[in-house]
C-alpha cells in the first residue's frame, strides 16, 4: 500500500505516519512533510520518486504530474487501468493526506494580495478531489482528527468500509469547496458589483459548536469565513457559552448601531429592537434606549458603536442582559462587568461589520440578495401634507426611519429626541403594528414621530397615529390609497414625509 503525505498542519503527523508504517504502508511525501517525517526518524521516500522530477516554480510545481495522478485515478476494477500503470512502471497511491496551504489564516493575518495569491493551493486542491472522486479505491484524508479512524479501519481484517469511504469523500470536496469559497469571496473584495454573481458560493470553517440552536433540541455551530470581522470574529472577554440565538441578536444589535455617526445603542429581544437612542454620552444613551421597553429588553442583547467606560458599564451591569457588544471596553469596564460573570462580553473583530450578500436557504437552494445598506437618509423626502416639519422633527424622522429599517416587518417605530419610544413589530396587519406601537409608548407617544417600513393601505392606521398625539410619520408611499392617506394626515394636522422606498425586513 502507498500513501502521499502533503499537509501544512502537522497535527498528528508523526503518529499517524508510524502507525502507517507499522502497518506496512509506504509514504512519499513532499518538501516540508518528508523533512518533518524525517525528523522524526520516520521511513519516508521523496514524491521525486514517484515522478521522476523535481518541483519547480519555487514549488508551485511539484504534485501536478501524470505519475501521480494515475496512480491515484485508476480503478482497481479495471484490468485496462491497472495494465496501463504496468506499462509504464506506474505504482498506485491508495491514500492521499493533504490538507491545504492556510489562505484563511493568510488573509485573516493582514498580508498583501501578492502573499494571498501565492497562498492559494493548486496541486493540494487537485490530489484531494483526485482522491476523493476515486474514494471507492483510495482513501482521501484532510482532517487530523480523522486520523485515528482511517488506522482504525485499516487495521480491520475487513477492510475500510464504504461509510468511512465515503464520509473522508464528503469531507474533502467540501473541503475544497469552503476553500475555493473564501478564494472566490476574497478576489470579489468589499464592494462587489451591484449585480449578483452568476456562480454565488458560501463556505466557512468551523469555529466552535455553540451551546444549542433556536431552541435546546437543535445542535448548531458557528464558521467563519475569509473576511472574519464582525461578530463571527469577536473576541469573548467573558461569559457564558454563545447560542445561535445569542448571535442572531448580537449581529442584528451591532449592524443597527453601526448605521448611526453619532453614539448609538440598541437593544435587541428576538431579533427586533426593543430600544434605541442616540446621542452624546454613552451611559445616557444606554438608559435612553433601555426606558423604551425595560420589560421587554430583560434578558435582551446590547450594542453600542463606541467603547464602554466604567460609567457607562455600570448601567448595563445592572439590568439582567444576555450579551454586550462594542468595539472595545476599557480596563475598568472589563472589572465592572466581572461581577456578572455570566453577561457575555463582545469585542467585534476588525474587517467588515455590514454584510454584503444576504443568503437564506429554501428547500432544495437558498436565496441571494444584496444587503439593504440605505436608511440613512430619507430617499425622496417629499412632503406631501400641508404641514412641513421642522429641523428638530425631520432628525427624529430620519432616527425612526434608520431604526425601522432593523424591525421585522410590518414594522412600526416611534421615536422622539433621538430615542424609540414604541416598536410595533412583526405584525400581520400595519395598523396593529401602530396600534401596539402605541400602546408601548404610552403617553410618550404625544408629540413623537412615528417611521412606517412600508406604506399604509389604508387610512387606519394614520388615524390611530393621529389620535395618540403623532406629530409627523415618515412612509414610503406607494399605496393606490395616498391620496386618503394624505387627508386623514392633513385633517390630523400630521406632517407626513414620502422616501419612495420600503425597508421590509423578514
Amino acid at each position: 500500500m502507498n500513501a502521499l503525505l502533503s499537509v501544512s498542519d502537522k497535527t498528528g503527523l508523526s503518529d499517524f505516519a508510524r502507525e502507517l508504517t507499522g502497518l506496512g504502508v509506504t509514504i512519499y511525501a513532499t518538501g516540508g512533510t518528508e523533512r518533518a517525517l524525517r525528523e522524526a526518524e520516520i521511513p519516508v521516500h521523496p514524491l521525486q520518486e514517484l515522478t521522476g522530477f523535481p518541483e519547480m516554480l519555487d514549488g508551485r510545481v511539484k504534485t501536478l504530474h501524470p505519475n501521480v495522478h494515475a496512480g491515484i485515478l485508476a480503478r482497481r476494477d479495471e484490468p485496462r487501468h491497472l495494465q496501463e500503470l504496468a506499462d509504464r512502471e506506474l505504482k498506485l497511491i491508495d491514500l492521499v493526506v493533504v490538507n491545504l496551504y492556510p489562505f484563511v489564516e493568510t488573509v485573516a493575518s493582514g498580508a498583501d494580495h501578492a502573499e494571498a495569491v501565492e497562498s492559494i493551493d493548486i496541486g493540494g486542491v487537485t490530489l484531494l478531489r483526485a482522491a476523493a472522486k476515486n474514494h471507492d479505491h483510495v482513501l482521501p484524508v484532510v482532517r487530523p482528527s480523522d486520523y485515528p479512524a482511517v488506522v482504525q479501519a485499516l487495521k480491520d481484517p475487513g477492510g475500510v468500509p464504504a461509510s468511512l469511504r465515503r464520509h473522508l469523500a464528503a469531507v474533502a470536496f467540501a473541503h475544497t469547496a469552503a476553500y475555493d469559497a473564501a478564494i472566490g469571496e476574497h478576489l470579489r473584495g468589499p464592494h462587489p458589483q451591484k449585480t449578483l454573481p452568476e456562480d454565488f458560493t458560501l463556505g466557512g470553517r468551523k469555529v466552535r459548536d455553540l451551546r444549542y440552536g433556536e431552541n435546546p433540541h437543535q445542535s448548531a455551530a458557528l464558521y467563519r469565513t475569509v473576511e472574519a470581522g464582525g461578530i463571527a470574529g469577536a473576541r469573548q472577554w467573558q461569559g457564558l457559552e454563545l447560542s445561535y440565538n445569542n448571535l442572531l441578536d448580537a449581529q442584528a444589535a451591532w449592524s443597527l448601531v453601526r448605521d448611526f455617526s453619532t453614539i448609538a445603542v440598541a437593544i435587541i429581544k428576538h431579533a427586533n429592537p426593543c430600544g434605541v437612542a442616540v446621542g452624546t454620552d454613552p451611559a445616557d444613551v444606554f438608559d435612553r434606549a433601555l426606558n423604551c421597553d425595560r420589560r421587554s429588553a430583560f434578558g435582551g442583547i446590547v450594542a453600542f458603536n463606541r467603547p464602554v467606560d466604567a460609567t457607562t458599564a455600570r448601567g448595563v451591569a445592572e439590568p439582567f442582559l444576555e450579551v454586550v457588544v462594542a468595539p472595545s471596553f476599557d480596563e475598568a469596564a472589563l472589572e465592572v462587568f466581572k461581577a456578572r460573570p455570566k453577561l457575555r462580553v463582545l469585542q467585534p473583530g476588525d474587517g467588515p461589520s455590514q454584510l454584503g450578500l444576504d443568503a437564506r436557504p429554501i428547500t432544495g437552494g437558498f436565496l441571494v440578495q444584496t444587503a439593504d445598506h440605505t436608511g440613512d437618509t430619507l430617499g425622496e423626502s417629499r412632503v406631501v401634507t400641508a404641514g412641513t416639519p421642522d429641523d428638530a422633527t425631520w432628525k427624529d424622522l430620519q432616527f425612526a426611519w434608520t431604526v425601522a429599517k432593523h424591525v421585522r416587518s410590518n414594522a412600526i417605530v416611534l421615536a422622539h429626541q433621538g430615542a424609540a419610544v414604541g416598536v410595533g413589530a412583526g405584525q400581520m396587519s400595519r395598523v396593529e403594528a401602530v396600534e401596539l406601537a402605541v400602546h408601548r409608548a404610552g403617553p410618550r407617544a404625544l408629540g413623537s414621530v412615528l417611521a412606517s417600513d412600508g406604506f399604509f393601505p389604508y387610512p387606519d392606521g394614520i388615524e390611530v397615529a393621529a389620535r395618540a398625539g403623532i406629530r409627523a410619520i415618515v412612509q414610503p408611499g406607494g399605496s393606490v390609497k395616498d391620496s386618503e392617506a394624505i387627508a386623514a394626515a392633513d385633517a390630523a394636522g400630521v406632517a407626513m414625509v414620502f422616501t419612495g422606498e420600503r425597508h421590509f425586513k423578514h
